[in-house]
């Protein structure tokens, strides 16, 4: 059974890949203003570069930092990085790519207990697997999709053919009482405006917040999944109307509401308070 997903106050919007191999670009990142700094150790760093990526995200992590840090392991069964990295104090959660089965979920939370664990499904099988791997074990904080490698998988030419694959992890987050899940980056850092019409296609989804490679694309997506002044005005006039419990309301206008929309009315006014503060 589903339980309620964290408050809206706990949900970013923007989380910022950055090359572990290059601390200059991970510490740029961190004053990018992003409410995610994502340390990359697999796409974006060469094989020959992966150790001292890690010797380098290691001495990052050696204090906390005010952005959380995220890493993105170099794969699922990299033992020698998840047990290096686990026990250091600026580590806020792993990001564990190419997930398939909740096993490979459990096997991590063992090698790091106490970490939160943030799964990437990045093929056909793992999306079959969504909500196993969601609620595979209580360290798991989130799921979102790694839609290259799910494209190349999937054989999938036009973009629309991911919207099933999405839809099926936004119900899989959701069932498992985590989070919405992030959109996938958007590769073209030049493509401002499709950045946004994608961003406004996966909020109509169900996505809350997106990955970005560049500073450039932060704003873009803060703007798209933030709630409007009209959005935010209406949820006012709902709050008003009553209570969460107080069954069904009927607003000034004549409209009825529920309770599931009161409740969706104060995740709204909570979402814009906190990314408006």
């Amino acid at each position: 059974m589903s339980g309620p997903p964290p408050a809206p106050e706990t949900w970013p919007l923007t989380w910022l890949y950055a090359p572990g191999d290059r601390p200059e670009v991970v510490g740029k990142a961190l004053a990018s203003g992003a409410d995610v700094v994502i340390v990359d150790l697999e796409d974006a760093v060469p094989a020959d570069r992966r150790g001292y990526a890690l010797a380098a995200t290691a001495e990052l992590l050696s204090s906390p930092h005010p952005v959380p840090v995220h890493v993105r392991l170099p794969s699922a069964h990299d033992t020698t990085a998840i047990t290096a990295l686990a026990p250091l104090p600026g580590l806020a959660a792993l990001r564990v790519p190419k997930v398939t089965h909740g096993t490979d979920i459990r096997r991590i939370a063992d090698l790091a207990p106490g970490v939160p664990l943030h799964a990437l499904l990045e093929s056909a099988l793992a999306i079959e697997h969504a909500h196993a791997i969601a609620t595979a074990h209580p360290a798991v904080r989130g799921i979102a999709i790694g839609e290259a490698d799910l494209r190349a998988d999937l054989g999938v030419r036009d973009d629309r053919g991911l919207d099933w694959p999405r839809s099926r992890v936004v119900v899989a987050a959701r069932a498992a009482g985590l989070p919405p899940p992030a959109q996938s980056v958007h590769p073209d850092i030049g493509d401002l405006d499709g950045l946004a019409a994608s961003c406004a296609h996966g909020r109509a989804l169900g996505f809350l917040g997106r990955a970005a490679i560049h500073p450039r694309q932060l704003p873009v997506i803060e703007r798209a999944y933030l709630p409007t002044a009209e959005e935010v005005a209406a949820a006012e006039e709902i709050v008003k109307a009553g209570a969460a419990d107080a069954g069904a309301l009927a607003l000034p206008d004549g409209r009825f509401v529920d309770a599931a929309v009161v409740a969706a009315a104060h995740r709204t006014l909570s979402l814009a308070r906190a990314h408006r503060a």
